[in-house]
């Protein structure tokens, strides 16, 4: 149980708890390490007091706008933000006029940070090309998608890539035990106690967004009863009233273990099963990504080569997610679930890597064949054996050895018996045939 006793909000009143509680230095930023712990490249910029067009990739309430404007004040530089679902080319053409007049009266450089940026279209993502080429803003994107998908080679060429991880479970209650505590900005200035359960569901309903567990600290505050002499007391009931009633039971925990329900399922070829516990999670706010990443695995890990379709109903599963969004998602979501459990099994994708693993370990060094190397240019083993090309042959196949010498012979992938491995057959030839 924690309690938060002391000053008040002052001139954050009225800003909603992750607004009041937004890092004002890189010291107060939680998280992602990988970027600005020392020697990284965010914090050389920090240090450096310099700029870089970047795009910070990852998931909600990792820090992404925080970083962004921390890296504008700390270099002194102004500071423009733009939403991509509500700006477009006209929009950035001004900018960048202002950005000029800027620098050219008060030598003032502009950092342009642009949420959602995979929303822009191609047309408006080539509209920010000369002005991030002459150096005429320094621009900071943001998006939850894939920057290598979503954003145009060309500008995505001239953008250091940054990509955030959710937060851990101890991020995101050291934040909120912070928010708690804090007299300026939050509830240090009232006599707070929440309870060890409640704070257990108000970590595992954050799921690594801590925007979204500060929200939920601030409802679950509203909601308290006022016991004894001004104490507010949290209890895990406040929690669940303040979102809802959607975590039900799901802190952390209980996540990981109906993920692990999920998967056993569908390894189980069990649709029932697999069903309830993806709805259970959907409907508890999971995100619905979450669960169609376990099942593109299982997809293969599972299924595999015995039905090759699973792993392309799963990965349209989560097209359909991005593409179409929650509720309806759901529908094809569920057909996928179907498919794989309903789909013969076959494990022989995993075990064919193990061995193959287990190869490479007790031969890390072993040499290319002769006739299996580049020939683009002169070598001195070009008197080797020549290579044989298979589509000169019937059915389009020569039997030829491919592996390391010291392997030839070694079989890594033994087709299993059901559905389309049924009907694999793999040839089998001898050592230097």
């Amino acid at each position: 149980m924690s309690t938060a006793q002391g000053g008040g909000a002052g001139s954050f009143t009225g800003l909603p708890l992750p607004e009041r509680m937004r890092p004002r230095t890189l010291e107060e930023f939680v998280g992602q390490a990988h970027l600005i712990g020392q020697g990284r490249l965010l914090r050389k910029l920090f240090s450096e007091r310099r700029l870089l067009s970047v795009v910070l990739w990852g998931p909600p309430g990792t820090g992404k706008t925080t970083l962004a404007k921390l890296l504008a004040n700390h270099a002194g530089a102004r500071l423009i933000e733009l939403s991509a679902v509500a700006s477009g080319a006209k929009e950035l053409r001004e900018q960048f006029a202002q950005a000029q007049d800027q620098r050219r009266y008060y030598g003032e450089e502009t950092v342009l940070f642009v949420d959602e940026i995979h929303r822009y279209t191609k047309t408006q993502q080539d509209v920010l090309l000369p002005a991030v080429e002459q150096g005429i803003v320094y621009l900071i994107g943001s998006t939850t998608q894939n920057p290598r998908i979503c954003l145009t080679s060309a500008l995505l060429s001239r953008m250091q890539v940054c990509q955030l991880h959710s937060l851990t479970a101890g991020d995101v209650e050291t934040v909120l035990r912070q928010a708690l505590l804090d007299p300026e900005r939050g509830y240090g200035g009232q006599a707070i106690e929440v309870a060890a359960d409640a704070w257990s569901l108000l970590v595992g309903y954050a799921g690594g967004d801590l925007r979204k567990g500060l929200h939920a600290l601030e409802w679950a505050i509203g909601c308290a009863r006022q016991v004894g002499e001004g104490t507010t007391a949290v209890e895990r009931s406040h929690v669940t009233e303040a979102i809802q009633g959607v975590a039900g039971q799901m802190d952390e925990t209980v996540l990981y273990d109906m993920l692990s329900a999920f998967g056993k399922s569908l390894r189980g070829s069990d649709s029932d099963a697999a069903l309830y516990w993806c709805m259970r999670m959907l409907t508890a706010g999971v995100d619905p990504r979450v669960v169609v990443r376990r099942l593109i695995v299982h997809a293969s890990e599972d299924v595999g080569m015995a039905s090759p379709q699973a792993l392309t109903q799963a990965v349209a599963a989560l097209q359909a997610v991005e593409a179409v969004g929650m509720p309806e998602a759901r529908i094809p979501v569920a057909q996928a679930i179907i498919f794989v459990c309903e789909s013969p099994k076959s494990n022989s994708v995993v075990q064919a890597l193990g061995r193959v693993e287990q190869a490479i370990a007790s031969l890390p060094h072993a040499v290319v064949p002769a006739h299996l190397r580049d020939r683009h240019y002169p070598r001195a083993d070009d008197g080797a054996k020549t290579y044989v090309y298979p589509h000169d042959y019937p059915g389009h196949y020569v039997a030829q050895a491919y592996l390391p010498e010291e392997l030839v012979g070694q079989r890594f992938y033994e087709p299993g018996e059901l559905g389309t491995e049924s009907r694999i057959h793999p040839r089998k030839w001898e050592a230097g045939s």
